[in-house]
């Protein structure tokens, strides 16, 4: 949502979107200098009569466990199944919110449907009958940019907001197990401190259990570690860059892949050393990797040159009661102004009276 420069990891498999491109290649040093480009575009157009179509943009998309369909969410707050057996039929509309829709999950046993929203709600609906709602997970304060159910744990869901927390859910229940706020994290002399930004994705590494938690805009990664017995989140390190961090993804074998934004150095590969997290230095891999990220950098220079969506999800408030209060004051304020410069009244009354031209005053008889 927030951009189109992504990273995406499957076995030593690495691929890289920039905008309609994406980038294959691997990882493994024993694999050979290969690269694949698909255009998604170009496909787009040769199969333009068999793609299935939603009403508005996708914000978001996820298969189900068995891998039988494709849940896409949509701008409008729809949620479409496409089969995957059957790829020339059309979508079908599964349930439905009343607001634009930022992610849509799926629970490991293809029983719940969990979707987030840009009011705030993340909403758990059974898959089956989606109408019948299981629960809400309510708590953030901005809108839902990220839901992540944990493979591990398949009770837990992981939540990022435009609120700058990240949060722990048991999701059938609704309950709030932890909530991590991010600027209480921070050191004030940070330049972006003071900066309102979106928690905007969030990577999983099952060997350690651990969790990474990216922001929108800002060249850092915080990492968590995720105590699924005591149900909460124990932060551990911030790995701070020296520029702005469009993606990360955790390769099991070997750690977190950061995608920034840097010609020079477009991925960096991040492992723990004695404890902590530092950037390791680049092997021939990574350096076969970043020399064709290097050669392709106009697909990702021009995809995501630019910040991201998050910032037009806040909502504009308006307190229309204070201006309407001082228009009112400043009304009242004119009023006596007029009344001063108008004098003293005249009459005991404190009324002015009329009096027609050619008439003598009337005195009081006795």
């Amino acid at each position: 949502m927030a951009g189109s420069a992504g990273l995406s990891l499957c076995g030593h498999e690495l691929v890289v979107r920039g905008g309609s491109r994406l980038l294959a290649t691997s990882t493994s040093s024993s694999d050979d200098d290969s690269l694949f480009i698909y255009d998604c575009s170009a496909a787009e157009k040769e199969t333009q009569e068999h793609k299935g179509t939603v009403v508005r943009r996708c914000t978001a998309l996820t298969f189900t466990a068995s891998e039988e369909k494709v849940l896409v969410a949509d701008k409008s707050g729809d949620v479409y199944s496409f089969s995957v057996l059957e790829p020339h039929g059309s979508g079908k509309l599964e349930l439905g919110h009343l607001s634009m829709l930022l992610d849509v999950a799926v629970s490991p046993d293809d029983r719940y449907v969990l979707t987030a929203d840009r009011d705030e709600k993340i909403r758990v609906s059974w898959a089956a009958a989606p109408h019948n709602i299981e629960s809400f997970c309510l708590g953030h304060t901005e809108f839902v940019s990220r839901i992540f159910v944990v493979p591990d744990h398949p009770e837990l869901l992981l939540s990022s907001s435009g609120d700058r927390t990240l949060r722990l859910w048991q999701y059938r229940s609704g309950r709030e197990l932890h909530c991590c706020h991010l600027p209480s994290l921070q050191e004030p002399t940070e330049p972006w401190s003071d900066k309102r930004f979106a928690a905007s994705r969030i990577a999983y590494w099952r060997q350690e259990d651990c969790v990474a938690l990216l922001c929108d805009g800002l060249p850092a990664v915080y990492l968590f570690q995720l105590d699924a017995p005591r149900r909460q989140l124990v932060y551990q390190q911030q790995l701070t860059f020296q520029h702005r961090v469009w993606d990360a993804a955790f390769e099991e074998a070997r750690g977190l892949w950061v995608l920034q934004d840097c010609r020079e150095a477009p991925l960096v590969l991040c492992r723990p050393v004695g404890g902590q997290w530092q950037s390791l230095p680049e092997s021939a891999a990574s350096k076969r990797v970043c020399a064709h990220l290097r050669e392709n950098w106009a697909m990702l220079e021009g995809s995501a040159g630019t910040d991201g969506g998050f910032s037009s999800l806040y909502k504009a408030t308006c307190d229309n009661m204070t201006t309407y209060l001082k228009k009112k004051e400043e009304r009242l304020q004119q009023q006596l102004e007029k009344k001063r410069r108008r004098g003293p009244p005249c009459g005991s009354n404190g009324q002015t009276k009329k009096m027609k031209a050619g008439r003598a005053p009337r005195s009081c008889s006795s």
